[in-house]
């Protein structure tokens, strides 16, 4: 599995501490870590808008397979990803939530608060949520005897949001293009990016904001 970690400005410092805990989970299961949001005060500057832009490109594009997102509550990063289709997104504040969005709703992105409730202990919970969501088989249900309506729910789920969405590329055209410029414009997102992307009509559109 490819993963994807992105930070947005308010919560940049901390991308140290939570890239460690996601790379050593994901080396023990096998996974790909791409660090593509900020990595510092002076990165290039993002807010949980243009998360939102940076994991839909990723995960439509089929770049990456899984998107880790957050911001100072985690709801901005929440809304924003799942505004587009293609992108359900989780909240999850602790391994349990990890756990059972992963079972039950066996979504491809979560938005986890950096800020609120980020104290002693917080790498430990960290590492324990990405434990929770990136360890064994998805989508079983919990408990096990919801698993067929589970499915089903979140099958229906997904025929709603596609139903009521327009198609993503006309999507992405209708958006500020100063916005997904700036969404786009950084180095590490580029590289998974361009190096990943299975879509050549979301690849040329991307090389086309930033000519």
């Amino acid at each position: 599995m490819k993963i994807a970690l992105m930070n947005e400005f308010s919560q940049a410092a901390k991308n140290p501490i939570i890239v460690k805990e996601l790379e050593a989970v994901a080396g023990e299961q096998g996974h790909s870590v791409f660090n593509v949001g900020m990595n510092g005060d002076n990165d290039h500057r993002l807010t949980y808008i243009h998360l939102g832009i940076m994991g839909s490109l990723l995960l439509n594009s089929k770049a990456v397979d899984f998107v880790v997102a957050g911001c100072g509550t985690g709801q901005g990063a929440l809304m924003s990803l799942n505004v587009y289709p293609g992108v359900v997104c989780g909240y999850c504040i602790d391994p349990a939530d990890a756990y059972l969005f992963a079972q039950i709703n066996n979504g491809n992105a979560l938005a986890i608060p950096f800020a609120k409730g980020f104290g002693w202990g917080a790498e430990l919970n960290l590492r324990y949520i990405f434990e929770k969501a990136f360890t064994g088989e998805t989508g079983l249900g919990y408990p096990a005897s919801g698993r067929e309506s589970q499915t089903n729910n979140a099958r229906i789920l997904g025929e709603v949001k596609r139903a009521v969405g327009k198609d993503y590329l006309d999507a992405l055209k209708a958006i500020d293009p100063e916005l997904v410029k700036t969404a786009v414009g950084g180095e590490r997102f580029q590289k998974c990016f361009f190096d990943n992307s299975q879509d050549a009509a979301l690849t040329d559109f991307v090389r086309s904001v930033l000519a």
